[in-house]
């Protein structure tokens, strides 16, 4: 079969909800992939930041392998040996009291949405079923249909009503709308992306998130960072909020936590907000089953035994000071933090964003546009100074 044969079948057999880019990938290590004509290329999506430890780490597939052997799944009905042994872990790793283990992102999301209304009712004290939380425009939490009520994306939202009530949305880096929504009384949260991701790696002001966090401490309001695509060291900190020295009330982590090896997702809090649910009700099946657990915990040394962080942060300014430098009708901007940057398109002629995608992918580079004319650039962290530079010379070119 060639790659045509591929794309073929997937559009007879399966759901039309994604318009890839035509390459058929067939295997990956590091910051490479191959499509099945044997094609290589430099991976600069990284399944949208969960691959940056890249692709098929020796020491996180040996985790995942080893404990594949062993014990797969026990449910939480039941006690596993490997669970303590990763909540331990991750909390002293990001500094929080407790974890509570789910499996995607958009889990993640839902978990951080229930705790923080139980903490509402049980700690604030706001009337049952009162409680709201604030969210910022153009925000990417996931694709359930509460997360979807927060949207204001038309393609992530239209149809999809009768909607979850009980959000606020107000305008992305805008501290006087929020300070302004938390003169309600009823506000619980307020749940914010560092950087906005797929708005097109929206970078909000320095001190934004610094003093959003403050707002809500004045009000005993949570302050929540989904931080699925910005954290695990993809921006050039271990997190995005740490670039401002913010500990989240409520963290949300996914993606990168298993290195793009398994679905594994985690929201962390401190005793006095996590332990508001009690047994029963909450939970997930495949939430934090041994294979997840030994996976996040190589991935997790994995970032700091090679320091992706600071790779991350060195690099990321060497990817910024270069494409600024380029005098090209088609750029119009050039925004982020870390190896997590977006290059805003101006359209020439007929060519846009997806031309210049399809152009790189040709060329050996494989990225994807984000709402129409911007490209997010987010290559797996354990790119090479001189690896980064051939890649940006394909770009360029």
């Amino acid at each position: 079969m060639n790659s045509q044969d591929y794309i073929k079948r997937e559009d007879k057999y399966g759901a039309h909800n994604y318009h890839p880019l035509s390459v058929v990938l067939e295997r990956g290590e590091g910051p490479f992939v191959w499509d099945v004509e044997g094609n290589k290329y430099y991976d600069f999506l990284s399944a949208y930041s969960a691959i940056n430890q890249g692709h098929c780490h020796p020491e996180i597939i040996k985790a995942l392998t080893n404990q594949a052997k062993t014990l797969t799944l026990t449910s939480r009905a039941f006690y596993n040996s490997v669970l303590g042994e990763y909540e331990e872990y991750i909390t002293r790793y990001f500094g929080y009291d407790k974890l509570l283990p789910m499996n995607t992102g958009a889990e993640a999301d839902e978990t951080a949405l229930k705790l923080c209304r139980k903490w509402a009712y049980q700690k604030k004290g706001i009337e049952e079923n009162k409680a709201k939380i604030i969210v910022c425009e153009n925000n990417f939490h996931g694709r359930t249909i509460t997360i979807v009520s927060m949207s204001t994306d038309p393609e992530a939202r239209k149809d999809y009503g009768p909607y979850t009530p009980g959000f606020i949305i107000i305008p992305y880096n805008d501290l006087d709308a929020l300070e302004k929504e938390l003169q309600d009384p009823n506000v619980a949260g307020f749940l914010v992306e560092p950087i906005q991701g797929e708005a097109g790696v929206y970078v909000p002001d320095e001190g934004y998130i610094r003093k959003a966090y403050e707002l809500c401490k004045e009000k005993n309001v949570l302050f929540i960072a989904d931080e699925v695509q910005t954290g695990i060291a993809r921006t050039g900190k271990l997190l995005a909020c740490d670039h401002e020295g913010v500990r989240p009330d409520i963290l949300i982590l996914g993606k990168a936590l298993s290195g793009g090896v398994y679905p594994v997702s985690a929201v962390l809090a401190d005793d006095d907000i996590m332990l508001v649910i009690k047994p029963g009700e909450h939970g997930s099946t495949f939430g934090g089953n041994p294979i997840a657990g030994k996976v996040a915990i190589a991935a997790l040394e994995v970032v700091k035994n090679e320091k992706l962080a600071e790779n991350a942060e060195y690099l990321g300014k060497i990817f910024r000071d270069e494409f600024r430098s380029i005098e090209s009708d088609m750029i119009e901007l050039v925004r982020g933090k870390g190896l997590l940057n977006a290059v805003v398109i101006r359209p020439k002629g007929a060519k846009t964003a997806w031309d210049v995608c399809v152009a790189m992918k040709d060329n050996g580079v494989i990225a994807k546009p984000t709402h129409g004319h911007i490209i997010r650039f987010a290559p797996p962290l354990v790119i090479t100074e001189d690896q980064l530079r051939e890649a940006m010379n394909i770009i360029k070119d």
